[in-house]
């Protein structure tokens, strides 16, 4: 008697834990597809980049609001010639207005912007974040995590440039896909000598971009 129940929690221990107590995950490159597609309807998003030790990259540090029409304001953190210049700029239309640390705001065009770096591609569908989860090599689903995917991917560097300006080479990164939307949440880049994050929030809340009071 007492061997027989000794085999019927054996059992039972066994099907708890092969059954990982949740559903199987979803296939990497259908979860990158997904995620791609999901990001082409994105009307406005929240985004910040940080970094952890000196990766090789001109920016070190933004933060801002963005809109599907190419709209955005915020403030990036730029290493210029060994110097941190942190920048408030405000992207509409064909207008870039901005400033450093001291005086008013300037103005550029965004063509002249896209020689630094353009965060309105973020949200491109072409060149941006669809474009990056849609080319992204050998997506490897590792677990679920509150209430998102953790995906192991490869990155071309091309293609990650237009997130993170001064990468030119592939990255085998990290990210992260809600799972009640599909969106991305997070990206984790191991780079030379440090770390970039890139995180989303906030999407699809009502934004609206307007020129600075001071811009004139």
């Amino acid at each position: 008697m007492l061997r027989k129940l000794l085999l019927v929690v054996l059992v039972a221990l066994v099907s708890a834990c092969s059954s990982g107590g949740g559903a199987e995950l979803p296939a990497g490159p259908d979860l990158m597809k997904k995620a791609s597609e999901a990001m082409k309807t994105v009307k406005s998003a929240s985004f910040s980049i940080t970094t952890e030790g000196k990766p090789k990259v001109p920016l070190k540090q933004a933060d801002g609001r963005l809109t599907a029409a190419g709209d955005a304001d915020g403030t990036i953190s730029l290493e210029v010639l060994g110097s941190l210049q942190e920048i408030t700029f405000a992207l509409v239309g064909d207008t870039v207005h901005f400033k450093g640390p001291t005086g008013g705001f300037q103005r550029l065009t965004r063509k002249e912007l896209a020689q630094l770096y353009d965060p309105s591609l973020i949200l491109s569908p072409d060149k941006g974040v669809p474009q990056l989860l849609a080319t992204a090599g050998d997506p490897r689903v590792e677990a679920e995590e509150n209430g998102a995917y953790r995906v192991a991917t490869t990155f071309s560097g091309p293609v990650l440039g237009t997130l993170v300006p001064g990468v030119t080479q592939g990255v085998n990164g990290t990210v992260w896909v809600d799972k009640a939307t599909s969106r991305l949440t997070k990206v984790v880049l191991p780079l030379q000598d440090g770390t970039v994050t890139v995180a989303f929030s906030d999407y699809d809340a009502p934004v609206t971009i307007t020129p600075p009071p001071s811009a004139g």
